[in-house]
């Protein structure tokens, strides 16, 4: 039988300009989005074939979501749509001098190419800890979390020894920012609403939920007022919360605090910081401690024409507002995407750029049922129920497809109605199976 090998991409040159977008993120799609129309070819790479809401990704790892809430098609989203390619694939290397890049399915040229590879999860170095963490940045990370969480709480029943059950009823997260308080507090709601009629035989007044952040407060990119709040709201909910504390080392049983404490926990979730994600070849770029590329204010690439970068992996120097650079948000990116498809029109029609201005519409976390901190543009800040139902609408239109909205909004009614969270589905076997082998629970 003939083996199955891909040599190259399958895209015909038409003879217009050629557009390729590396990475479908928030950035990539709204450069795809503001391309509508516009007579060039549209490629867009990415290693997986559906964009994800990362906001919501913690949702699906505490049960609150189905997958396919916070997922869309790419070939849904982008079918009608003229002129436009999408390759599954992996892109490996970018050859400015022959402008192309070099992709785990072929080789393929381009006359203008974005980069919006996005981050990928920053250890800092601690490979034992990155070994044994989770993390959640794709759909996968989630549903493996998931897992991960109902199968400790499955475990936790077969432990004899109550220090073996206690290790696996703690769960630790470090990372103080949004994704970590939310995370936090879906977790305390969990152990509130849910566990106790899922799991009657266990004491569930034995489960920790600790938050380690390194920082003096939470949530450092809001206001003093919303870090407060939230810590006020976490620690009603049970939340040990461990400020102005860095873990230094875990190995799968024993987080070790820089205070010197220990807390033991099977499940550590690493949600502490993000690094840029770019890809070879761009030799002549500047990049960052934090490998983000640094671009110019058009968010091209320094030291070339005709490649730009925006989103996470992207860091442009020079706003006032943000010296250290914009944040590495979901707005950013998709004002960046907006813009780059313009200049490049622009670029193409030897039309003046224009340069990127970042409009800062605030920021929001939930940290449970009618708990949520919100800060607006002008300095408007509320904190609570109202902030509550602001960040679910908000988030809800947010997602991508109508689909997807009704089905997350019934499920958030259902479990708002019922508290009840009914995805509470462990898919796969063999990750966790080393923990039924080990002495502690003999």
């Amino acid at each position: 039988m003939p083996k199955l090998i891909t040599t190259r991409t399958r895209i015909a040159d038409l003879g217009k300009p050629r557009i390729i977008i590396i990475g479908g993120g928030f950035g990539g799609i709204e450069v795809v989005k503001a391309l509508r129309g516009f007579k060039a070819q549209v490629v867009l790479f990415d290693k997986y074939n559906h964009h994800l809401f990362q906001p919501l990704l913690y949702q699906v790892a505490t049960s609150g979501l189905e997958t396919s809430s916070i997922v869309a098609p790419f070939r849904k989203m982008f079918g009608s749509q003229n002129d436009f390619y999408f390759r599954l694939g992996e892109v490996k290397k970018i050859d400015p001098a022959e402008n192309s890049i070099e992709t785990s399915i072929g080789r393929v040229k381009y006359d203008y190419l974005v980069l919006a590879s996005g981050a990928t999860t920053n250890f800092f170095g601690m490979a034992e800890l990155e070994k044994n963490a989770s993390c959640m940045k794709t759909i996968i990370d989630a549903t493996k979390l998931r897992n991960k969480i109902i199968r400790s709480m499955e475990y936790a029943l077969l432990a004899e020894e109550k220090a073996a059950m206690k290790s696996l009823m703690n769960f630790v997260i470090v990372g103080g920012g949004p994704t970590g308080v939310e995370l936090a507090g879906a977790l305390s709601e969990l152990k509130r609403n849910v566990f106790p009629r899922d799991y009657k035989e266990l004491d569930l007044a034995e489960m920790q939920i600790h938050l380690v952040e390194s920082s003096p407060r939470l949530l450092n990119g809001m206001s003093e007022q919303a870090s407060a709040k939230a810590f006020s709201f976490l620690t009603e909910m049970g939340v040990q919360v461990h400020l102005q504390t860095a873990v230094k080392a875990y190995d799968g049983e024993e987080v070790l605090l820089g205070t010197g404490e220990k807390l033991f926990s099977r499940s550590l979730v690493w949600a502490a910081g993000v690094k840029g994600n770019p890809v070879e070849g761009l030799d002549g770029a500047l990049f960052t401690k934090s490998n983000r590329v640094m671009v110019d204010q058009y968010n091209r690439i320094k030291g070339y024409e005709n490649i730009f970068a925006i989103g996470d992996v992207a860091l442009m120097e020079g706003d006032e507002k943000f010296p250290k650079g914009h944040p590495q948000m979901a707005p950013a990116a998709q004002q960046q995407g907006k813009l780059v498809a313009q200049n490049i029109i622009h670029l193409i029609a030897k039309k003046t750029l224009r340069p990127f201005s970042y409009f800062d519409k605030g920021s929001m976390a939930t940290v449970g049922r009618h708990k949520a901190v919100v800060d607006m543009r002008g300095g408007i800040r509320f904190q609570g129920a109202f902030a509550w139902y602001v960040w679910m609408f908000v988030h809800l239109m947010s997602l991508v497809g109508f689909r997807n909205r009704v089905f997350t909004f019934f499920s958030w009614m259902w479990s708002y109605f019922s508290y009840d969270r009914s995805n509470r589905l462990i898919i796969g076997r063999n990750e966790e199976k080393s923990i039924l082998e080990e002495p502690l629970l003999k």
